[in-house]
């Protein structure tokens, strides 16, 4: 009887998902047996797969400044380190959690780097099952959302974040990213204060470890565009008040992610990272930030001739890939666009 009723409501739910394009917020995602046999093959293949890196030895490019060098970090954990790592701008970064997880790691393992890249990748399946767990939580779709987890799992361009030490802060940062996302659906489920907090809390720590998720508060308006169906366009009176509602419940989350920007921007400038207009002008800056958006989107179907740096060519930027990142970008926003359109046309009809 439970499993038929469980089948009834997820038929339910999709039948939802097809007519309005958003997903019922009363609907609480569990896990059957077969989301759990999902997960279960995930974190096998995932492990399968990572298991290698246990035989690998640390590489020369930031290891021995992240760990093997670094007398605050290789003596295991200690009260000098845990108050270094919240006050150093070491490498110019500022990621007091990374830094302890790395203590840790040296706590056990010493320096045998197997043991800090097993770590890494026991983290890389944990986050493979959040993104499958988010994914059926918000959309309720079982097999896409096991695809999209199998491709995030083994996709190449993540190898670089697991197989190597120093990028534990990827690893890690997108764990309490993910942790933050699902805290911020089931706040959006039953608001309550202890959601909400949870919310911010699992995003400041993943702050802590990396501070690439500033753009989180933005990740989550467009959750609460789709599939949560909280707003929509903003063309009346009464989608503008909605949207203006939405800003204002993540005031504290963008003054969190601000924090963190201002503390980054200080590290980075202190360890000579901020490039001046002077060394790249303004128009290389854009040229390139276009590129880059097309290059990656292009990398992610074609993982072809992948490199932990991509340096800018001594002449500049070819003119014909401006043009071509430009027309790919402008194309997609376009199909987007009617595409959405089209839906609000057979929706009103």
């Amino acid at each position: 009887m439970g499993k038929r009723t469980a089948q009834k409501r997820r038929g339910a739910v999709s039948s939802a998902v097809k007519a309005r394009g958003t997903v019922p917020l009363d609907y609480a995602a569990t896990l059957g047996r077969s989301d759990l046999l999902i997960m279960l093959g995930l974190a096998v293949v995932t492990l399968a797969i990572y298991a290698q890196v246990i035989g690998h030895q640390f590489i020369t490019l930031d290891d021995p400044t992240y760990i093997q060098e670094n007398s605050m970090v290789n003596h295991g954990l200690t009260r000098a380190g845990l108050a270094w790592a919240f006050t150093t701008f070491h490498v110019a970064n500022w990621h007091p959690l990374t830094w302890i997880s790395h203590m840790i790691d040296c706590q056990f393992f010493g320096m045998n780097a197997g043991g800090h890249l097993l770590v890494n990748a026991l983290i890389h399946a944990a986050n493979t099952l959040l993104v499958f767990w988010f994914l059926l939580r918000t959309t309720h779709a079982r097999w896409p959302s096991a695809l999209v987890a199998a491709l995030f799992a083994l996709h190449p361009l993540h190898v670089e974040s697991v197989a190597w030490a120093s990028e534990r802060k990827d690893t890690l940062s997108t764990f309490f990213g993910l942790l933050s996302l699902i805290a911020y659906v089931r706040y959006v489920e039953a608001p309550s204060s202890i959601r909400y907090v949870w919310t911010a809390i699992t995003l400041a720590l993943g702050l802590l470890a990396k501070p690439m998720l500033v753009t989180w508060p933005f990740v989550m308006m467009l959750l609460d565009y789709w599939p949560l169906g909280r707003w929509q366009s903003p063309k009346s009176k009464a989608q503008a008040k909605k949207l203006g509602k939405l800003i204002l419940e993540k005031i504290p989350l963008f003054i969190l992610v601000a924090a963190s920007a201002v503390i980054t921007l200080i590290a980075q400038s202190r360890g000579g990272a901020v490039r001046t207009l002077a060394h790249e002008p303004l128009a290389l800056r854009l040229s390139n930030t276009l590129v880059s958006y097309a290059k990656y989107l292009l990398l992610t179907f074609w993982p072809n001739d992948l490199a932990i740096y991509y340096p800018l060519a001594p002449r500049g930027i070819p003119g014909w890939q401006i043009v071509g990142a430009a027309f790919l970008l402008i194309g997609m926003e376009l199909r987007r666009s009617v595409s959405y359109r089209g839906k609000s046309g057979r929706t009103s009809s």
